[in-house]
């Protein structure tokens, strides 16, 4: 694949993963959407094979490798997600993987990568301390790399998610999208422009964590390391074509606070049944925040995962 993606590619991504992840449901909530005037059309990554939109990228990634790459494995740094994800794709493949893992990553995500089969490296919680983990990894095992988000095969298979939404759900005005390092909503965006519509996307984010809305406002690419949200997932900065593909395809990212992000996920739980961890909930916050206007417009939002550590959920602190 190319150092940039397109449609086409995530094309390619949906045949190649269709055995080995979940056509997730799309569902709504008639209260939801009366709450924020618009019909509002939920795609359940919750519901994926590890919980979240990372089992497709993760598989895209691996399957597409060839058979040399494959011979010592794969790697990678992860909060838990992505980490888990790999895992099960290395598995199906019969390749070992070996996953670096911040001290900070939440006890659930860390036991789903283990229960997958990835050796854990353990890192301190900073981006610089993942990614060097991870290049002394690669170097000692001669594993190929597998980038959580800053890779043209995980971003391609990471849009296979928005494809399903919009072929199961064909008249939507908007796709809403949680970003931390941009996989999920760079693989969004390329679906959007490409559909037959070009529907308007936008991104979410958590205030405490806002290198994207910042980047997205002043051209450059910004790096907040360490950021502390309670949304887990969302921590990465945006990795560089993540970054480019979002200023070339993206209309808009906006901001949600920790209160927001907890309240939503809350109403989530309460009026549509299903669990959602606190990083699939920024969209809802914003739509909730009325962060973005959705007035009378059919909007598809992508709930990103459902991992959550249910010893310590938010709301009660």
């Amino acid at each position: 694949m190319s150092e940039s993606v397109t449609y086409d590619d995530v094309l390619a991504a949906a045949v190649r993963i269709a055995p080995y992840v979940h056509r997730t449901p799309v569902l709504t909530c008639e209260s939801l959407s009366s709450e924020v005037g618009a019909e509002l059309f939920f795609k359940c990554e919750n519901l994926q094979k590890v919980g979240a939109f990372k089992a497709r990228g993760a598989h895209n990634a691996v399957f597409g490798l060839s058979e040399e790459l494959c011979r010592n494995g794969v790697a990678t740094h992860s909060s838990g997600n992505h980490g888990a994800a790999l895992a099960l794709a290395a598995r199906s493949r019969g390749i070992p993987a070996h996953v670096v893992v911040p001290e900070s990553a939440p006890a659930v995500k860390r036991a789903a990568v283990e229960r997958y089969g990835a050796r854990i490296i353990e890192c301190r919680p900073t981006l610089n301390d993942r990614e060097r983990t991870l290049a002394e990894v690669v170097d000692r095992l001669g594993a190929t790399p597998v980038h959580p988000y800053d890779d043209a095969a995980v971003i391609a298979g990471q849009g296979t998610a928005a494809l399903e939404l919009i072929d199961d759900i064909p008249d939507l005005d908007m796709v809403l999208v949680p970003v931390g390092g941009g996989g999920l909503l760079s693989g969004s965006a390329i679906v959007a422009k490409g559909s037959a519509r070009s529907l308007a996307i936008v991104g979410a984010e958590p205030a405490a964590a806002d290198d994207a809305w910042q980047g997205f406002r002043s051209g450059e690419r910004v790096i907040v390391d360490a950021p502390v949200t309670i949304a887990d997932g969302l921590r990465a900065s945006l990795g560089k074509l993540n970054f480019e593909l979002i200023r070339r395809h993206v209309d808009d990212i906006v901001r949600v606070d920790e209160a927001a992000i907890a309240a939503a996920m809350r109403v989530v739980w309460e009026r549509m049944k299903i669990v959602i961890e606190p990083s699939a909930a920024v969209p809802v916050a914003a739509l909730l925040e009325h962060e973005i206007d959705v007035e009378g417009q059919r909007i598809g939002v992508i709930l990103s995962g459902g991992n959550v550590d249910l010893g310590s959920l938010p709301w009660s602190r």
